[in-house]
């Protein structure tokens, strides 16, 4: 074998192992989502996925992380009946992970500490911030345009949302940020081909 050979062989081992991990963390991130379901007023709901979430984009990057997150959250509303989440779930859902991954990776550089624990919390914040505004403005558009309520009753009702996400967001932070560690060393100790930010 010359050496290109070697490299297809090894490109393809390492794409077939990421995408076995990225399945993976879709089916820890839709299985994290419907084990614990408590509803909100805006017919959604509340649950511990949003952990597996952020570690799908601090673990896996912005590509495979976001994949991760979005197919594995919108599978868990197609599966649980809420059908007209799943386009924006998964779209809300891959934007919380790429903005954790991108917000942690320059904090990481510039925090030193001794744990990684100040970049999780602050890109974990920083991406369930996105969650919890992508899902205020998906409800104001279905409230008020596929219910055919006005936009101010539909800003209104949408506002009961945001602290249900916020808890959510804060579950999904501390989640993330005591499995990470844990799951980062696994990553690097199995040879995975991704790179763990910290």
């Amino acid at each position: 074998m010359n050496d290109t050979t070697l490299t297809a062989n090894r490109l393809k081992t390492d794409t077939t192992r990421k995408t076995i991990i990225a399945a993976l963390f879709a089916a820890l991130t839709c299985v994290g989502t419907m084990i614990i379901k408590i509803p909100t007023p805006t017919n959604g709901y509340i649950h511990p996925g949003d952990g597996f979430v952020l570690l799908s984009g601090l673990l896996l990057g912005p590509l495979w992380g976001a994949l991760a997150a979005g197919f594995g959250s919108a599978l868990s509303d197609l599966i649980g009946g809420y059908f007209i989440y799943v386009p924006a779930t998964f779209i809300i859902k891959a934007l919380t992970a790429i903005t954790a991954y991108f917000i942690c990776k320059p904090i990481a550089k510039h925090i030193h500490t001794k744990t990684a624990l100040p970049a999780l919390i602050i890109s974990g914040v920083a991406g369930e911030a996105v969650m919890v505004f992508g899902y205020f403005v998906f409800e104001i558009f279905m409230l008020s345009v596929l219910n055919d309520v006005t936009l101010s009753a539909g800003v209104i009702a949408s506002l009961a949302g945001i602290i249900p996400n916020i808890i959510q967001g804060i579950f999904g932070v501390i989640i993330s940020s005591v499995l990470y560690p844990l799951l980062r060393r696994c990553l690097r100790s199995n040879n995975t081909g991704f790179v763990c930010l910290i």
